[in-house]
């Protein structure tokens, strides 16, 4: 066979080896539930420099690094819409942005230092506490403007709603006291006392109990939202980092940072069941409903650790960067992707959730804080 015919072949082979391997790279890093024309992106506020990354999922790149306000944080995919919701701190507004024009839709002022929101059910309606304000605001996520305006207590650190739609609960971290407000009117239907400087809010599939986890004691307050009264309030081995609730309901997992430890709640008795050694700073993480497996992004070791919680048991701890924080799953089911904030490296670790092993580390912007995924 002449030696140019050869060589010729061996290209050719060479060529078709490479194709069907990039093919194979693409069919393992792309999600396969993906229809043409469709995106799925990760939403990343970054706090030093005041804009959100826009990084596509399937290309494992950022797309675009678009400006929202001053310290953005509090980054929700909104339930019906292809958009994205947060909040400036430091700016006072609620920013929405869009998702296919990757811009800023509207800004809209709510009071000093919001936080955070949260939707009602349907999407119809965001509501938001501002803390420099001693306000909440409801927002008609069509026409974006407010529609509803209340007092609140000193400090209202978020607010967040009732799975049932008929209810907004606030927590005001100064006055140490929970607040119910009416999901329409925002008229006042309870005031509940908590431990000292309530900061988050998990509220119960049936509506009927929050649990608040406070900042100036080693407590978890038990509320009835029904009766508005406080139940108990459950001590633990130090401040409360992150709440998860178990998919069935039947037991709440608290992460304490200074403990290193994540302790479990029996959310029938409202004790404390057992408690789990998770490494050196365990805070933040995501519930993967689909497997009952919680993923607590680890600041301290650099790492998440991923809990079964049907048995109790962790798993192999997986590399996600330095300082790894707040953590999001994408929106396949079962889950594909596990993406987690580093705020020290100021990227993005992309983890495969089936072989629980790191795929990437996408770069963002200056300190990342939160992280926002929306399939569009």
């Amino acid at each position: 066979m002449p030696r140019k015919l050869f060589n010729s072949r061996l290209i050719f082979i060479a060529i078709v080896i490479t194709a069907l391997f990039a093919r194979e790279i693409a069919l393992e890093h792309g999600p396969s539930y993906l229809r043409p024309g469709m995106k799925l992106s990760a939403f990343v506020t970054n706090a030093g420099d005041g804009t959100v990354s826009i990084v596509d999922l399937v290309g494992l790149n950022v797309r675009a690094a678009v400006p929202v306000g001053p310290a953005p944080s509090g980054a929700r995919a909104h339930p019906t819409r292809k958009e994205i919701w947060g909040v400036s701190t430091d700016g006072g507004f609620v920013w929405v942005l869009d998702a296919a024009s990757a811009s800023v839709a509207t800004k809209i002022p709510v009071g000093a230092a919001p936080y955070a929101l949260d939707f009602s059910p349907d999407g119809s309606r965001a509501y938001v506490a501002a803390s420099g304000a001693n306000s909440l605001v409801a927002i008609d996520c069509a026409t974006r403007q407010i529609v509803a305006h209340a007092r609140t207590g000193k400090r209202p650190w978020l607010a967040r709603m009732t799975p049932d739609g008929k209810s907004v609960v606030v927590a005001n971290h100064d006055d140490s006291t929970l607040q119910v407000f009416d999901a329409g009117s925002l008229a006042l239907r309870a005031t509940i006392p908590t431990a000292p400087g309530p900061a988050q809010i998990l509220i119960m599939p049936d509506s009927g109990t929050a649990y608040a986890a406070a900042t100036g004691t080693n407590q978890i307050s038990v509320v009835d939202l029904v009766a508005g009264t406080l139940l108990t309030n459950l001590p633990l081995p130090g401040k409360a980092g992150a709440m998860f609730l178990k998919p069935d309901g039947g037991e709440l997992y608290v992460t304490v940072p200074e403990a290193h430890a994540l302790v479990i709640i029996n959310a029938a008795t409202h004790d404390l069941a057992d408690s789990i050694l998770l490494g050196s700073t365990p805070a933040l993480g995501a519930m993967d409903e689909n497997t009952a497996t919680l993923y607590v992004s680890d600041s301290g070791a650099n790492r998440v650790v991923p809990v079964d919680v049907t048995y109790r048991t962790t798993g192999s701890p997986i590399p996600a960067g330095e300082n790894p924080g707040a953590c999001a799953l994408d929106g396949a089911s079962p889950h594909d992707l596990l993406l987690v904030v580093d705020q020290s490296s100021n990227d993005l670790a992309v983890i495969r959730v089936r072989t629980q092993s790191l795929i990437t580390m996408v770069p963002v912007g200056n300190s990342p804080k939160d992280v926002a995924v929306l399939l569009y």
